[in-house]
């Protein structure tokens, strides 16, 4: 099977692009990196110091059909893992600080999560993300051995990855 490396981008169509690109920066932290335009459509790039990128674009066609809604086809939400549940916290508290309605730090079955919108209502959270140990333990008879196989890889290569730090 050919290898992934990783998530390389995220590209947002929103009803204003520097407005959009400005809440990207100002609530979350990323820098501007580029303005674009082609034929039909203009776009921000920001950049968080992570390596996060994210596009926001604006298209002439772009639908009219109101506000965001993850229960139509296409993008649910977009979530970013952060360390801790302290974490989630913070973030909470400065989302609080710039306004960003949220849903305060909540428990859900995955872990703790923190969910809001941006601008266009498009649906974000930030994510403590369970270990591969704590995963494995949420699998039931009806999940799959190449679940079981990933997640047991995905242990071991976290706990060479703590051996070589020390």
């Amino acid at each position: 099977m050919p290898e992934i490396k990783g998530l390389s981008h995220i590209e947002l169509t929103v009803s204003d692009c520097d407005p959009a690109a400005r809440w990207w920066q100002e609530v979350m932290g990323l820098v501007l990196v580029h303005q674009f335009q082609g034929d039909g459509f203009e776009g921000r790039n920001v950049i968080h110091p992570t390596g996060i990128a994210v596009a926001v674009m604006t298209h002439e066609k772009t639908a009219e059909s109101g506000a965001f809604d993850e229960t139509r086809v296409g993008l649910d939400h977009l979530a970013f893992e952060v360390a801790n549940r302290q974490e989630l916290e913070r973030w909470a508290a400065h989302l609080d600080e710039h306004g960003v309605s949220n849903s305060g730090v909540l428990d859900a079955e995955m872990g703790p999560t923190l969910v809001f919108r941006d601008p266009d209502n498009m649906q974000l959270e930030f994510f403590v993300h369970p270990s591969a140990e704590q995963l494995a333990g949420k699998l039931t008879d009806d999940d799959s051995e190449d679940a079981r196989r990933l997640l047991d890889e995905a242990e071991q290569r976290r706990i060479r990855s703590q051996a070589e730090e020390s």
